[in-house]
């Protein structure tokens, strides 16, 4: 996956320009964290967003894009997204605590250091703008 992304400002907004990958991760990170049996203080803490706020962001990320194409978001959404690239690898643990790799990739079809380096990348592309 290409880790490194545009992000332009306007206004208050983001524009980020994604790669049907990067979309796809995005998505993934969000919809697994929305769609697990939680409560709505725990994927607030998660994400710093409530289920609504999650599903509409997930709702516009959903679909087999086939190019890189603008995304609008708000700052929210950017720290949604941030977090929970950065939280969803964290319900993949093991019995001694320790990350387990084959469920993560099986369930969100993707490896670790994939969102890891895209949350970097998101965070690097959003100051820069």
């Amino acid at each position: 996956m290409r880790t490194q992304l545009k992000v332009t400002r306007d206004g208050d907004a983001f524009i980020a320009r994604l790669t049907p990958r990067q979309a796809s991760a995005m998505y993934e990170a969000l919809s697994y964290l929305s769609e697990r049996n939680q409560g709505d203080t725990e994927l607030t803490l998660l994400v710093g967003a409530d289920r609504e706020a999650v599903d509409a962001l997930v709702e516009r990320l959903i679909g087999r894009h086939t190019e890189s194409r603008d995304f609008r978001l708000t700052m929210a959404e950017l720290h949604m997204v941030h977090s929970a690239l950065t939280a969803a690898p964290t319900m993949f643990t093991g019995r001694e605590g320790l990350f387990a790799q084959e469920p993560f990739h099986i369930r969100l079809g993707f490896y670790r250091e994939n969102f890891d380096a895209l949350a970097s990348a998101l965070l690097r592309a959003a100051v820069e703008a």
